[in-house]
């Protein structure tokens, strides 16, 4: 792990454009070695329409793309902050402006290739945003991307395994909260609702934390362009959350839908999004 990221730390000389091909060649060779099947099988659950020669190029473009932010992690993680965000434009911030020590506010960021970016910019524009992460098994990686998350603002990082607790006090306390809502945890704190059409495991945090504080819902988007990436804000949620869990996770689903068929190849389909069946249906990945 220390020689990764010291290749890391070594790209971070290299011109954006160096650095984008690598990740393009690096992605085309992972998605032979890589979680190919699972992609697939992902992209013929989302995609029905679509052929299998189309979803394999998407699924190849996924791979280009994902390798592509994994490498530019180096310029992330150790340029100097402003050079790191450089080519990173923020859209439409007056979304958290007109917001901001009035509301509690929730960015709802999707798992784009972005995300990294996406938060590190927003921290960068705000030094109070907050975030939630997965300990690292591996102790270097942790202290590495514990210190990247922690260069470009005041953060608090709270880990999994604390809870909702320390993010109930944050948000209080009106610090934005950078929020990953889209995997799947597995069927406790979830509902069943469609994602593509297909029932998928959605966790509810997201209504709950905005009916005990108060939070505003804000999405954050980060897109990757062929020269650097873009991170839009779009305009508050009106009356959520509703009262109604299971039409709060469908809302959140479907906004995530709509900006995931804008650009299919950049959404996480490495992930196993529909791992959790509802009862009685056998896994789709076996």
């Amino acid at each position: 792990m220390r020689f990764v990221l010291f290749l890391l730390w070594c790209l971070r000389w290299l011109p954006p454009r160096w650095v984008a091909a690598l990740g393009h060649a690096l992605g085309s060779l992972l998605y032979h070695f890589g979680r190919r099947r699972i992609t697939l099988i992902n992209l013929r659950l989302c995609f029905p329409e679509k052929s299998e020669a189309e979803r394999v190029a998407l699924g190849r473009r996924v791979f280009r793309n994902l390798a592509r932010m994994s490498l530019e992690l180096g310029r992330l993680w150790y340029a100097p902050p402003d050079k790191a965000l450089a080519n990173t434009t923020l859209v439409d911030r007056h979304h958290v402006d007109a917001l901001r020590g009035k509301a509690p506010i929730v960015l709802l960021a999707p798992h784009f290739a972005g995300l990294d970016v996406g938060g590190a910019r927003m921290s960068r524009e705000y030094p109070e945003v907050f975030s939630m992460y997965s300990e690292q098994k591996n102790k270097v990686f942790d202290r590495a991307l514990r210190r990247a998350r922690s260069r470009f603002g005041e953060p608090l990082l709270v880990t999994r395994r604390e809870g909702l607790r320390p993010v109930l006090r944050a948000l209080r306390a009106m610090k934005p909260f950078y929020y990953l809502p889209d995997m799947d945890f597995g069927a406790r704190d979830a509902v069943f609702v469609p994602f593509f059409g297909v029932p998928t495991a959605t966790v509810t945090a997201l209504s709950r934390l905005c009916a005990i504080t108060g939070a505003k819902v804000v999405p954050c988007v980060t897109r990757q362009l062929p020269d650097g990436y873009e991170v839009r804000l779009y305009p508050a949620w009106e009356d959520f959350p509703s009262g109604d869990l299971d039409a709060d996770a469908r809302r959140m689903n479907a906004f995530i839908e709509e900006r995931v068929r804008e650009m299919p190849d950049q959404y996480f389909w490495v992930h196993k999004r529909f791992k959790t069946r509802p009862p009685g249906q056998a896994s789709v990945y076996k």
